[in-house]
């Protein structure tokens, strides 16, 4: 009897969450991606402001599942899907025939048609996107130092761009990284005038949190420094700054795009499927596409129903990623022990979102709400359970939570070739 393949795209939470429930099972796993490790991603803003290394937040694919003989990886980049005749190709011309296939290759950065956007900010949803933020930062901090002429004085200002929860965690991490430069590093920056500020169109911070929690994140981040202008919609950016509706210039020695993410542009785009908002395509209840119940699309990727009677879409989030990808994993079983599939139903377990030290909001199921040092210490608790889930080695929590309380001895490290002029 042939052995069934299912072919999983993708190793971030979605992906990784459909191999591993599909692990030990009697179907043979081909999981596939671009990156040799998977990244977890609620943490890449403290990766761009030097608050964690990348390998912190990073672990090799082939680790996760050297115990599981069923499931293999490959290095490469899926470039189109064939779903008449079950096939994937990879760049490399290679092909890869499925029984099965779960499509998780997440969102990217959405830029939403404004001019310059693509081109002169740094978003901030990938490993290579935090580590070319934080090498930025870094070097404007240096540069400012060196060349204060070049910077107002040694004033240097930064702009993030989107009021949701990464947009939030970002300026106060920044707010932070700007004060431990001058206090411990002894740059000559002036700490009074270089600022931070954060933009939103909207008439308020974390919008999809109670609406307490939204004040208190501004009330905290004004408390800490950070410049927080609402209903503020940015027409136009460019290498020397942003411009706003209306016309108001802001210039910025960098720009942090947290303004959304869109699945256009992304491998779930080219599938030929029905798509709604952002790109992200339409499934069925059971997550599989229409006309094709061998092909599920899940996290980011997918506009995953809520569940039974209620289609509306769940938020992109890493919790929806993990169930949604778990599910997939269990219909296939399902449909190879001949069996029907079941709905999705996705279980709220509520959003976090850290503003700076011993400062968060949790938003829990059925209203209760946690803020200040108290949701810090729930945002602080379930993120490092979730991180020792994956990397599992008590040492990476040890090297964090040091780096993490002991920001002085944080890798406040420019890893890349700079041009700083001159020889060495």
């Amino acid at each position: 009897m042939t052995t069934e393949r299912v072919v999983v795209i993708g190793c971030g939470f979605a992906g990784l969450a459909a191999a591993r429930q599909l692990a030990g099972s009697p179907v043979e796993v081909a999981l596939i991606d671009q990156h040799n490790f998977h990244t977890f991603l609620p943490f890449l803003y403290q990766v761009a402001t030097a608050g964690l290394d990348p390998a912190d937040v990073a672990y090799p694919v082939r680790s996760i599942f050297r115990r599981q003989p069923n499931v293999t990886f490959r290095h490469g980049r899926v470039t189109s899907v064939d779903l008449e005749t079950r096939r994937v190709t990879l760049a490399d011309a290679t092909t890869i025939d499925y029984d099965h296939l779960v499509v998780g290759t997440g969102a990217a950065a959405g830029f939403f048609g404004i001019a310059g956007a693509s081109e002169y900010t740094r978003p901030l949803y990938t490993l290579g996107d935090a580590r070319r933020l934080r090498n930025d930062v870094l070097s404007t901090l240096e540069a400012a130092d060196a060349r204060p002429e070049d910077y107002d004085g040694g004033a240097p200002t930064f702009v993030v761009v989107g009021g949701g929860a990464t947009g939030v965690e970002t300026a106060g991490a920044l707010m932070e990284l700007l004060d431990v430069a001058v206090r411990q590093d002894r740059l000559r920056i002036d700490p009074v005038r270089t600022r931070v500020i954060l933009l939103d169109a909207g008439d308020r911070l974390l919008a999809g949190f109670d609406e307490a929690l939204g004040r208190y994140a501004r009330e905290t981040l004004d408390g800490r420094g950070v410049i927080v202008r609402l209903d503020q919609a940015v027409e136009e950016v460019t290498a020397g700054g942003v411009r706003l509706v209306g016309g108001e210039w802001i210039p910025a020695a960098a720009v942090v795009w947290a303004g959304g993410v869109t699945v256009e542009g992304t491998l779930a785009a080219t599938l030929g499927v029905a798509r709604g908002r952002g790109g992200r395509v339409t499934v069925e209840s059971d997550l599989s596409l229409a006309g094709h119940p061998e092909v599920s699309v899940v996290g980011d990727a997918a506009a995953v129903p809520r569940g039974p009677g209620r289609p509306d879409p769940c938020p992109q989030l890493a919790q929806v990623a993990i169930q949604s990808g778990r599910h997939a994993g269990r219909q296939i079983l399902r449909r190879k022990a001949g069996r029907r599939s079941e709905p999705f139903h996705y279980k709220d377990k509520g959003m976090m979102a850290t503003i700076g030290r011993r400062a968060a909001v949790t938003q829990l199921p059925g209203g209760l709400v946690l803020r200040g040092s108290l949701g810090w210490l729930a945002w602080l608790g379930l993120h490092i359970v979730y991180l020792i889930g994956f990397r599992n080695r008590i040492i990476v929590l040890l090297n964090w939570w040091w780096r993490y309380v002991n920001w002085p001895g944080g890798p406040r490290l420019i890893d890349a070739d700079v041009d700083v002029g001159g020889s060495q």
